[in-house]
């Protein structure tokens, strides 16, 4: 059995990431592609609770990059042992809702850690397991935090990523920006500041295009919604 695909999706809060993947996995589930659907932080039962101290606990008020970064790996390691590396030596495609370079942006760049540090983590918390392909989901920062505002939440207040004030999604979207100019074989920018069907309609036929193999039957059978 041949190993599966791993595409990740990346962007600041607010650039619509989250609802792509659930589009592009409704996509994939109309066109019977096997997949698995995955977020960071999170996606097992010990990174479920490392995501709650880090985005709404109160505790988590006074904590520092430092540690942050620390749990984020830890979440990471985690997912990609127990549930990721499985999924793809079965020869699932595997989505993930943020990946390693979410540590590259929000914790090297825009807490300034020092990438060679972040880095280094991040190579320890994945080991092999890299994305085959990665979108960034590209929008200025007033549309991004005008978004923010409207989304409906079933804990009331922003979470801690969501209360940074602007000049740190500043930081956040120019590293991105950077991230992508370094790494194009691996790395997609997508204007984000389009209808979500325009966005939808340009990441899948990137996604047709750069693995026609692999996604032989969901070319052959769009999506009818399309």
């Amino acid at each position: 059995m041949s190993r599966g695909l791993f595409i990740t999706f990346e962007g600041s809060e607010g650039c619509g990431k989250s609802t792509q993947v659930q589009r592009l996995a409704k996509r994939l589930d109309g066109a019977g592609v096997a997949f698995l659907l995955t977020r960071e932080p999170g996606g097992t039962a010990i990174g479920e609770k490392i995501r709650h101290l880090l985005q709404f606990a109160p505790e988590g008020v006074a904590m520092r990059p430092e540690t942050e970064v620390l749990l984020f790996e830890a979440s990471r390691s985690q997912l990609v042992r127990e549930v990721i590396e499985p999924a793809l030596a079965d020869g699932k495609l595997v989505i993930a809702d943020r990946f390693f370079d979410s540590t590259t942006v929000y914790q090297g760049a825009a807490r300034k850690l020092d990438p060679q540090m972040v880095e280094q983590l991040n190579r320890f918390a994945v080991g092999h397991c890299r994305p085959d392909l990665t979108f960034i989901l590209d929008v200025d920062v007033v549309t991004a935090r005008a978004r923010m505002l409207r989304r409906v939440r079933p804990v009331g207040a922003p979470d801690r990523m969501e209360q940074e004030p602007a000049e740190f999604y500043e930081r956040v979207c120019g590293a991105y920006r950077d991230l992508a100019a370094r790494e194009p074989d691996r790395v997609l920018l997508i204007d984000a500041s389009g209808s979500a069907d325009e966005v939808e309609a340009e990441i899948w036929q990137a996604l047709c295009a750069r693995f026609p193999g692999q996604l032989q039957s969901a070319v052959e059978k769009p999506n009818s919604e399309s």
